[in-house]
């Protein structure tokens, strides 16, 4: 364990390398969310109707058409026949999402994932115990039970509690029942089970992940030979078992991160003072070739 452990998380970084630089993907990912929602709130708020809809279905300056391909889904599953635009606007996405990594959607564009980051923020500034982790694959059989629902019910049914309509529905109507789903996802990361919406339950994220098993956008660890073990990347990983294949893998393993549950949300770019991480492609057959040291568990509490 190096001496930097003992720095609060991404402290390194930051005398390393400035706290903006430590700081940028956050930075970037929160204009993001803050970029798509606004643009969905100008028709509301101000009546500028460049994007009419929502994050389900919507389209851009009257010409561009999309829709989430899991919206889709389900409203075929439900016995509905989709309009060709609506069919053009999902595959539009899905090319998007399956080059750029389908978790991609959760830590750039979905406004729910502010408020998970707060409530992990929150949860881990007040001491909390790490609480109920459902597995993993639990998301997965939630999805499997979201089509199964639209089947039987004939609707869109996961639409109906989507936390991420919720959301929109609340900023464009006021306070409601909208804003007690929001809330439930809040406090749920925050005391029942840390990260657990996202990376346990979320079906969205399910899908997403699925979408994007083979996507070119990859984050490495082409340097993991310099890796001090400060643990910092373990700490603000939002999916941190997906780190030590990369990194801690045996000699003339790859280091890049294939795991699909990987949300390219570039933290442990972010807050690495060596520099061991990057976003890069997965056909980068650059290898660093020594294996980083070995056998050392994450310790520090995420940001």
């Amino acid at each position: 364990m190096s001496a930097s452990s003992s720095l609060p998380v991404g402290a390194e970084a930051i005398q390393v390398k400035g706290w903006l630089k430590a700081n940028r993907f956050l930075i970037l990912r929160r204009l993001s969310q803050a970029f798509f929602l606004g643009l969905f709130l100008l028709g509301p708020w101000f009546g500028i109707w460049w994007v009419e809809g929502t994050l389900a279905s919507s389209r851009t300056f009257d010409v561009l058409p999309l829709t989430d391909p899991l919206v889709l889904i389900q409203s075929i599953i439900a016995g509905h026949l989709p309009e060709l635009t609506a069919v053009t606007g999902a595959i539009i996405v899905v090319t998007v999402y399956a080059l750029v990594g389908g978790r991609t959607y959760c830590s750039w564009v979905c406004p729910i994932n502010p408020v998970t980051d707060a409530a992990h923020w929150l949860h881990v500034r007040l001491g909390l115990p790490k609480g109920w982790q459902p597995k993993k694959s639990t998301r997965l059989w939630l999805l499997v039970g979201v089509l199964g629902a639209s089947a039987l019910s004939g609707t869109i049914a996961w639409e109906l509690v989507n936390p991420i309509t919720a959301l929109h529905r609340g900023l464009v109507f006021g306070m409601g029942f909208a804003w007690m789903l929001v809330l439930c996802v809040l406090l749920f990361d925050l005391l029942v089970s840390r990260r657990g919406w996202c990376g346990r339950l979320c079906p969205v994220g399910a899908f997403y992940g699925l979408v994007g098993t083979a996507s070119v956008l990859r984050v490495t660890a082409a340097k993991r030979s310099a890796c001090d073990d400060c643990m910092d990347c373990y700490a603000v990983c939002p999916e941190n078992h997906v780190i030590s294949p990369a990194l801690k893998g045996a000699k003339g393993s790859t280091p890049l991160i294939l795991s699909s549950d990987c949300t390219n949300c570039g933290r442990c770019i972010d807050v690495c003072a060596v520099d061991v991480f990057a976003f890069t492609h997965r056909f980068d057959n650059a290898h660093n070739d020594i294996a980083a040291p070995s056998g050392a568990a994450p310790t520090k509490q995420a940001v």
